[in-house]
C-alpha cells in the first residue's frame, strides 16, 4: 500500500526542502548565502527588474541579510558558482559542472542542425563563431557590445551576429560567463573561468541520470517522475520513470499517495523514504509574512503550486496589461505554510520609493491587524534592500 501523505505534510516538506522552514534572519554570509543555493539546486535569473532581480528576490526571501555582493564574490571570485541552463538561465553550484557536459554536447547538436542559429548569424556560424572565440582567446573576456561595430544588428531581440555567436558559444560549453557588468554578460574560455571542472570527463549516462534524479528527489522529498524530469530538465521522462521503478524496487523511494490542497484528488507519487521523520524534524516555518519571487521554486510548476498549496499563480509579465488578472509582476506572499495572497509591487528608483500598487488576499483570509503588520514588515525589509526610503499605497489599498 502507498503511504498516504496528507497534503498539509507535502507543502511542509517542499517548503522546508526548498530553505523555507529555516530561520531568515540567521546571518547571511557568503557561506550562508551557498548553502542556501546548494540546497535550493540553483536559483533561476531573469533580465526583470521592476523591483529587483530574481534571483536575488529568491534568495532574500531565505535570508534577511542577503546582499548581492555575496554572490558576485561566489560567482567572479571564488568560482564556487557558475551561470547555465537548466529550464531557464540559472546560477548554479561548480560541483555539479561536470553533469552539464551532456547538455553542452545536445546544445551543440541543436545549434549544427537548426537553421535558427544559423540564421541568426547571416548564414556565416562557422565562420562568426570562429571570429568571436578568437577575439576571446587573444583579447581576454569580452562582452557583446564589444562585437557591435563588426555588423549590422538581426531583427531577432536586435541581436548581432556576434551575440548570438556568443550565446551558442555559452550553451556549448565553449565560453563560460565570467562576469556581469551592469547585468550584461561577460564571456571567456570556459576553460580559463572554469579550470578544474571544464578539465573534468563526461558522466557516463548511468551516473547521469543517478545525479539527476537522486538529486531532483532530494529537493523535492514528494515527486512524481514527470517532476523529477523537469527539476533539472536534464532527464528524459521515460529515463525518470525507469529511475523510479528500479529506485523503487531497491527501498530508495516508497510509493506515496499525496493529497492535493486544491480539492483534486489524491496524486499518485513517489517519496523519500524517511519523509515522516523529516516531517516530525521540520521547524514551524518562521511567524511572519514573506514577498516571494515570480521564479521562486515553490511556484515553477503551476499544476503542483496548485496541489500543494490550493494556490493558482500565474506569471502575467508577458501577457497583455488588459487581460491580466492582477498585474505586470505579482509577488505571492507566503505566511507560515500558507500562501495567503499576492503584491503587485513597483520600485522607482529616482524618487526612493517603493510603490504597491495592488494587493488581493486569497478567499478566506482576512486582512487583520497582526497580517497587515506582516505585510508591513515585509514591505519595510524590501525597501531597505532595494534602497527605497519610502513605501507607497495606490489608492484603495489602504
Amino acid at each position: 500500500m502507498p503511504d498516504r501523505i496528507p497534503a498539509e505534510a507535502a507543502a511542509r516538506l517542499f517548503l522546508d526542502a526548498q530553505g523555507l522552514c529555516a530561520d531568515p534572519a540567521r546571518r547571511a554570509t557568503k557561506r550562508e548565502v551557498a548553502k542556501t543555493i546548494d540546497a535550493l539546486g540553483f536559483v533561476q535569473v531573469d533580465t526583470i527588474n521592476v523591483v529587483a532581480r530574481a534571483h536575488d528576490l529568491t534568495l532574500l526571501s531565505r535570508l534577511d541579510g542577503y546582499r548581492p555582493k555575496a554572490l558576485e564574490t561566489l560567482l567572479e571570485a571564488d568560482r564556487a558558482l557558475f551561470e547555465h541552463w537548466t529550464h531557464d538561465a540559472a546560477i548554479i553550484p561548480t560541483r555539479w559542472y561536470a553533469h552539464w557536459k551532456p547538455r553542452f554536447a545536445r546544445a551543440l547538436a541543436r545549434i549544427e542542425t537548426h537553421p535558427w542559429w544559423g540564421e541568426r548569424m547571416g548564414g556565416r556560424a562557422e565562420e562568426t563563431m570562429a571570429h568571436v572565440l578568437g577575439r576571446i582567446r587573444e583579447e581576454g573576456p569580452l562582452k557583446s557590445s564589444d562585437f557591435e561595430h563588426e555588423g549590422e544588428r538581426g531583427t531577432w531581440w536586435a541581436w548581432t551576429p556576434a551575440k548570438a555567436a556568443l550565446e551558442c558559444l555559452w550553451r556549448m560549453g565553449e565560453l563560460a560567463i565570467s562576469g556581469r557588468e551592469h547585468f550584461h554578460k561577460r564571456y571567456d574560455l570556459a576553460g580559463r573561468v572554469h579550470p578544474e571542472a571544464h578539465g573534468l570527463p563526461v558522466p557516463e549516462p548511468e551516473a547521469q541520470l543517478e545525479w539527476a534524479c537522486a538529486s531532483a528527489a532530494e529537493r523535492l522529498v514528494v515527486f512524481t517522475p514527470r517532476e523529477l524530469a523537469a527539476f533539472w530538465d536534464d532527464a528524459p521522462l521515460a529515463s525518470a520513470r525507469a529511475w523510479c521503478e528500479e529506485a523503487l524496487r531497491q527501498g530508495r523511494i516508497v510509493a506515496a499517495e499525496a493529497a492535493s490542497a486544491d480539492g483534486s484528488a489524491p496524486q499518485a507519487a513517489f517519496a523519500l523514504p524517511d519523509w515522516s521523520g523529516r516531517l516530525a524534524r521540520i521547524p514551524e516555518p518562521p511567524d511572519r509574512l514573506r514577498l516571494l519571487c515570480p521564479f521562486d521554486p515553490i511556484l515553477r510548476d503551476r499544476a503542483r503550486c496548485l496541489r500543494r498549496f490550493g494556490f493558482d499563480y500565474r506569471f502575467e509579465a508577458f501577457t497583455p496589461a488588459a487581460k491580466r488578472h492582477y498585474g505586470y509582476y505579482v509577488l505571492p506572499l507566503l505566511e507560515g505554510s500558507r500562501l495567503v495572497g499576492r503584491l503587485d509591487p513597483k520600485v522607482h528608483r529616482d524618487k526612493g520609493i517603493l510603490e504597491v500598487r495592488g494587493l488581493w488576499w486569497e478567499s478566506g483570509v482576512r486582512p487583520t491587524k497582526a497580517r497587515t503588520r506582516r505585510l508591513l514588515d515585509a514591505l519595510e525589509r524590501l525597501a531597505a534592500f532595494t534602497g527605497a526610503a519610502e513605501i507607497q499605497f495606490a489608492p484603495g489599498i489602504r
